[in-house]
């Protein structure tokens, strides 16, 4: 199962899809109905949006299916999301995997209203790549997933995809260690915003001696963290507060504030 930042992103950016798009009339959950398989993609892809939010997942996903076979991005995407999290369908890696390929391989035109998904698309199968997908082609592949997160954070400025880049430099995964390159990516994904950015770069800071400096940018990170990430940010915040003196523990405080309400 494809684990990621963008669960919440998901929903929203279909909801901001369908929410540039005229509206209609309303449309009966019956996918026999008022919507069919010769319904245009659009009709198609809102009613498969209106029917998952009403807990007809079964009818979204045909809806999306019917979609999709009309070369529909955003039913491509959704579809995909569907098999990745085993929401409404069986879980399938490899089916999710496929179709996201799909998405990357069309590629967008500069400004479309399909880059979300696109970007979305190109995320998880880095993803599937870095950690491949047991009992199917997909295997680990750490050079095609660091290239994949190159792709987005450089040309669409993904803090994500930023994050994971750095990580993977730091680490010499994919390719050759790159602490420098690292740090300049850190640093523009916590500039974002992103808590893991902050604590990672925080502590590095830290260790190269800018005491207190690190150290507010991890006591910030934990304001901003999610619950699945909290514990790991703590761990490095609580070693360097512990190592650090008086001073700069309260020059942190005062920092992070400042970090915290985006003026540092």
């Amino acid at each position: 199962m494809v684990t990621s930042e963008f669960k919440l992103f998901k929903l929203m950016l279909i909801g901001m899809w369908i929410g540039l798009a005229p509206s209609g009339p309303a449309l009966a959950f019956d996918i026999k109905g008022d919507v069919s398989r010769e319904s245009g993609p659009f009709d198609l892809f809102k009613f498969g949006f209106k029917a998952y939010k009403n807990g007809q997942k079964e009818e979204a996903v045909e809806a999306y299916k019917y979609a999709a076979e009309k070369g529909h991005t955003g039913s491509r995407w959704a579809l995909a999301n569907m098999y990745a999290d085993g929401d409404g369908v069986t879980q399938d890696d490899f089916e999710a995997f496929k179709i996201y390929s799909e998405i990357a391989q069309q590629g967008v035109e500069p400004g479309s209203e399909d880059t979300g998904f696109f970007v979305n698309a190109l995320l998880a199968l880095a993803n599937y790549y870095k950690h491949g997908i047991a009992g199917s082609p997909v295997k680990i592949d750490l050079a095609q997933a660091r290239q994949l997160y190159f792709q987005v954070a450089s040309t669409f400025g993904v803090p994500e995809a930023q994050f994971q880049l750095a990580q993977m430099m730091l680490a010499g995964e994919g390719g050759n260690a790159s602490p420098q390159q690292a740090k300049k990516w850190l640093n523009q994904a916590r500039k974002s915003g992103h808590p893991g950015a902050m604590a990672v770069f925080g502590n590095i800071l830290f260790d190269e001696g800018q005491t207190a400096r690190g150290l507010a940018l991890m006591t910030a990170a934990l304001d901003r963290c999610k619950p699945k990430d909290c514990s790991w940010m703590e761990a490095l915040q609580e070693q360097a507060f512990s190592v650090a003196n008086e001073a700069d523990r309260r020059t942190a405080v005062s920092l992070s504030h400042a970090i915290a309400s985006g003026s540092d």
